[in-house]
């Protein structure tokens, strides 16, 4: 039964308890599905580091992908549900985990729409690309960069082999899922002239839409009038 049916009876009582609930999910999973004009939108936050197979630090903001990832096979399966909004202010972590959330909302047949706010960094671009329409606020800026380990790394063919690997993976999935092309996706990543004592670029949300990373520039409004737009031709 979707939240318009569930107000059918006038009373204020199903409104407030509903209100409730949708503030409860927002606040424990850090999403939430409304309904508007007969629409059942699932909205998802991506923000902080995306949490892998370790954990993230106590003190760091962080988004968990045994969290994500249930929540997208529910979104899909669920007939109640029309479309799903993701909403992006990473600074990027696990990269496994990153992709295999990036993988599944690429491979959504519902209608798709990412909006990156504050910024969409590192594992976070794959991220917002992987809606079938993507938009970026003018404020908000994204990172491209190369593959990166921390901790005890062994030096020797192989790992720099993988590491390699790793990193076609990723820019093969932002050409296949936006309309930049593959040497364009790896100058940016590979520039030494833009960030101080580190290799990559920082590009704002016009500059994302020059090279072809993100679709539009535009707010909150936008994106949700997309997503319904898109629900209504389906």
């Amino acid at each position: 039964m979707k939240a318009n049916e569930k107000y059918s009876n006038g009373t204020d009582e199903c409104f407030d308890e509903e209100a409730r609930e949708a503030e409860r999910e927002c606040a424990a999973s850090g999403s939430v599905t409304t309904v508007g004009n007969g629409i059942c939108i699932h909205s998802m936050v991506i923000a902080g580091q995306i949490e892998g197979h370790f954990a993230a630090a106590p003190q760091s903001k962080s988004t968990k992908y045994e969290q994500c990832i249930p929540t997208l096979v529910a979104v899909e399966e669920s007939d109640e549900i029309d479309g799903l909004l993701l909403l992006l202010n990473t600074i990027g972590g696990d990269i496994e985990a990153g992709l295999a959330i990036a993988e599944l909302v690429a491979g959504m047949t519902k209608p798709t729409v990412s909006i990156v706010l504050g910024g969409g960094h590192s594992i976070g671009v794959p991220l917002a690309v992987s809606a079938k329409k993507s938009f970026i606020v003018p404020s908000a800026t994204m990172t491209l960069h190369p593959v990166r380990l921390n901790g005890l790394v062994i030096g020797v063919p192989q790992t720099f082999a993988n590491l390699s690997k790793m990193q076609e993976r990723i820019i093969d999935f932002i050409v296949r899922n936006s309309r930049a092309d593959s040497e364009t996706v790896r100058k940016l990543m590979t520039a030494t002239d833009d960030m101080t004592t580190d290799i990559g670029t920082v590009i704002d949300g016009s500059e994302a839409v020059k090279y072809g990373i993100i679709d539009s520039v535009g707010g909150l409004g936008d994106a949700v009038r997309e997503l319904k737009n898109m629900i209504t031709a389906k």
